[in-house]
């Protein structure tokens, strides 16, 4: 088994162990056992840190595009190559089975690799003027970024907050979470072994109100990129404001799953139950509220609760477990008062409902039916294992519940219309829409939202321009 490694802050190219710094104890959600002590930063960490990426930034926006594509190809190798390394780790960290960190370091390597291509495309264009007169429009890096990263992708949101600023030009102060840090201490260590120069990438941990004060009011940090609760999201807004910095925010969703009664019901069943209780429903784009159209809902519900348990919960360390336990305390807790008032409001649980297990944070996969709009389950995200039904008679029935709350992240229908799918696909207020799949994220497609989800988008060639801003120079 991966020991788990000893942490540090990463900043101007030196580890900076606990010494007298402040710390956080890194809890295995498994057992409750203590992992290691994590060093949180203080006031003088973040300034030289600060001071590291303005550096680092007028270093780095000098280099080349085949430079830059060098380091992110080498550390997309180099993350291939501890696979499985880093995989033990997230899971020791944040619960989730190896089977999906396994997956989640691909990704990373995956997206690192495109932008290293990607960024070889950062075209401008030379305007028509007269004899004599030249115009150009030109990318430039935006600056030094300040990124937030959540917990519940120890692996990829990491990745995501590093690969697209590098491949742009731009340094990084990146602060993922404090419960899960070790996995992204090793995306940061790949870049270094790949030869990342010094003050490119920062990596600090700390008291996160702390931490977003003392770097977003800062001018040397020029944009803002957020992956987390549409709460914080607002606040980090606020504190940008002030000084009007870029932003690129993901924030919280609460996808709507719609099943026409012209769907694969094996398929849809099959496809919506793994990636329901993928990271035990801690996933931001994960089908929550399923809506089934009237004359398949009864059918759909049972197989659905048939198929749900068969889940095998248990350590994300053994390869027989399907789901893991949640990544902190919070969540169960918090799941348990949605479920109960769920059902205090006329929900039937069909199948789990409960803590699992006497050690660790896990919980049973739960299917819920009949559950009213009222319910708070049906308006607040719940974050968890939870798939909750509820039937619908039309299509515009449908969509006017899909598009009722304020949030649009993620969205999923199934049918075997072609009409039926595109008609639905236009109709839904969501940044993605997956029409009888699951899967709403790739290297080389957008990945955000609209409405309180957030603005912007990463992955893709628009996570890319999010970090460059546009220069016209006009020479006569």
């Amino acid at each position: 088994m991966t020991s788990y490694p000893e942490l540090n802050l990463h900043i101007d190219g030196e580890w900076l162990g606990v010494g007298k710094r402040r710390i956080h104890q890194v809890i295995n959600p498994a057992n409750g056992s203590t992992l290691g002590a994590l060093p949180l930063a203080d006031g003088a960490d973040l300034d030289r840190a600060l001071q590291a990426a303005d550096r680092g930034y007028r270093l780095w926006k000098r280099s080349t595009s085949e430079e830059r594509a060098r380091v992110l190809k080498g550390a997309a190798q180099l993350i291939r190559q501890r696979a499985d390394h880093i995989g033990r780790i997230a899971t020791l960290e944040e619960g989730k089975t190896l089977t999906e960190t396994r997956i989640e370091a691909h990704m990373c390597a995956n997206l690192f690799e495109f932008y290293a291509e990607e960024c070889r495309r950062t075209y401008g264009r030379v305007l028509v003027r007269p004899t004599g007169t030249r115009s150009l429009v030109v990318k430039e890096p935006v600056g030094p970024v300040a990124a937030f990263a959540p917990w519940n992708f120890p692996i990829a949101n990491p990745g995501r907050k590093l690969g697209a600023p590098i491949a742009a030009g731009c340094s990084v102060i990146l602060k993922p979470a404090e419960e899960a840090p070790a996995a992204a201490i090793e995306i940061v260590r790949a870049l270094l072994d790949a030869g990342l120069p010094h003050g490119v990438a920062q990596l600090v941990f700390g008291v996160p109100d702390e931490v977003s004060r003392h770097l977003l009011a800062s001018p040397i940090i020029r944009k803002l990129s957020f992956t987390g609760s549409t709460a914080v999201g607002k606040h980090l807004l606020t504190l940008a404001a002030a000084t009007v910095k870029r932003t690129t925010m993901e924030l919280g969703g609460h996808a709507p799953v719609i099943v026409f009664d012209d769907a694969d019901l094996q398929r849809a069943v099959e496809v919506l139950a793994m990636a329901k209780f993928r990271n035990s429903g801690q996933v931001c784009v994960s089908p929550t509220r399923f809506y089934v159209q009237e004359g398949i809902y009864d059918k759909f519900v049972a197989a659905f609760t048939e198929r749900v348990r068969k889940v095998n919960v248990g350590d994300g360390l053994l390869e027989t477990s399907n789901m893991g336990p949640m990544a902190n305390p919070r969540r169960p807790a918090a799941i348990e008062k949605l479920i109960e008032d769920a059902t205090a409001h006329g929900g039937k649980v069909h199948t789990g409902g409960e803590r699992h297990g006497k050690e660790g944070w896990f919980f049973q996969p739960t299917v819920i039916s009949n559950v009213p709009v009222k319910a708070r389950i049906m308006n607040e995200e719940p974050f968890g294992p939870v798939a909750i039904m509820t039937p619908f008679a039309t299509f515009e029935d449908a969509v006017e519940q899909a598009n009722r709350l304020p949030y649009g992240l993620a969205a999923y229908a199934f049918t075997e219309s072609a009409k039926r799918a595109m008609l639905i696909g236009d109709a839904i207020e969501a940044g993605m829409v997956a029409i009888n799949a699951a899967t709403v994220a790739g290297a080389d497609s957008p990945f955000g939202g609209v409405k309180e989800s957030g603005f912007g988008s990463e992955d893709g060639p628009e996570g890319l321009a999010a970090c460059l801003v546009t220069k016209a120079i006009h020479q006569a």
